[in-house]
């Protein structure tokens, strides 16, 4: 699962993957526990930069349950009734942000100011596009690459015009700015409405890389990259200082599915189970 043997990662990766990435708290959970990790420097993207935001407030068994309750409660992921209505076709964007300013509230915030510089990456549409055919291009554009090439970082978006930005969480005031950034991040419509941050339009970072080890800007730290999806071992960089984890198994639960809360705890459990055995690995490779 893994390609590196070390115990010490100053920095870590969250990749997206929207509610897939509910593998990475229950696998940081057990690996930050047992191998002591404090890590200075965090890089995520969309969903991930909510999993970063959500285990660094210290409000992760609270919130997780309060977001299974939400699910449990949504019957769909697409309410056709409300077509021609005031409300939300999709309920993602009102139940997303709520969860993240459950995570943060005035304690939460405090403990995530004191953690490690969370970076988000977020992505500049190309000008010839607007927001919507920008996001259809995008969105077709990673497909194809991933299908075609199986990359774990891809290079289309990039190439198509998307400009990454990076914004670290200590500039946010307050909860809902933190909730802006992390949802500039994920802004992929349908699901999200469409989104500014700074006044200018946003789409998800994901779309200029979905694993972003480049918000890191070339940094040599051991870093712990936290994959949300499985690729071919043969398609993971080797590096000297990057260790890349997947899941054991295809997470049992899709990116946009907010009805299936047997799903996040599922996906939780995982990483809990693929941490620990990480960390025992870790724990015998230098006892």
């Amino acid at each position: 699962m893994e390609t590196r043997k070390t115990l010490s990662y100053s920095s870590v990766v969250f990749a997206g993957g929207g509610s897939r990435c509910l593998w990475q708290v229950g696998f940081w959970e057990e690996v930050s526990k047992a191998l002591e990790l404090t890590p200075r420097r965090i890089a995520a993207v969309s969903a991930g930069a909510a999993m970063a935001c959500l285990i660094f407030s210290g409000k992760t068994s609270a919130v997780l349950e309060r977001f299974k309750e939400a699910t449990a409660r949504n019957r769909r992921n697409v309410y056709l009734s409300n077509l021609f209505g005031d409300t939300p076709v999709f309920p993602h964007y009102a139940m997303y942000r709520r969860a993240i300013l459950d995570a943060l509230d005035g304690e939460g915030m405090d403990a995530l100011h004191r953690g490690p510089d969370i970076r988000v990456l977020i992505s500049r549409p190309p000008r010839m596009l607007g927001p919507r055919a920008a996001t259809f291009v995008g969105i077709l554009a990673y497909l194809v690459e991933k299908s075609l090439k199986g990359s774990v970082h891809p290079s289309f978006g990039r190439r198509l015009g998307f400009m990454p930005e990076i914004v670290s969480v200590r500039q946010c005031a307050d909860a809902s700015e933190v909730a802006d950034l992390v949802l500039a991040s994920s802004c992929t419509p349908p699901f999200t409405p469409i989104l500014a941050w700074k006044g200018k339009p946003v789409l998800d970072g994901g779309l200029v890389d979905n694993v972003p080890v480049s918000v890191l800007g070339g940094m040599e730290d051991q870093t712990l990259v936290l994959l949300t999806r499985r690729y071919e071992e043969s398609k993971i960089p080797r590096t000297r200082h990057l260790t890349y984890v997947q899941p054991s198994s295809p997470i049992p639960v899709s990116k946009w599915d907010y009805t299936n809360p047997e799903g996040l705890q599922d996906a939780y459990d995982l990483g809990r189970s693929d941490g620990e055995a990480f960390a025992r690995r870790r724990t015998a490779s230098t006892g």
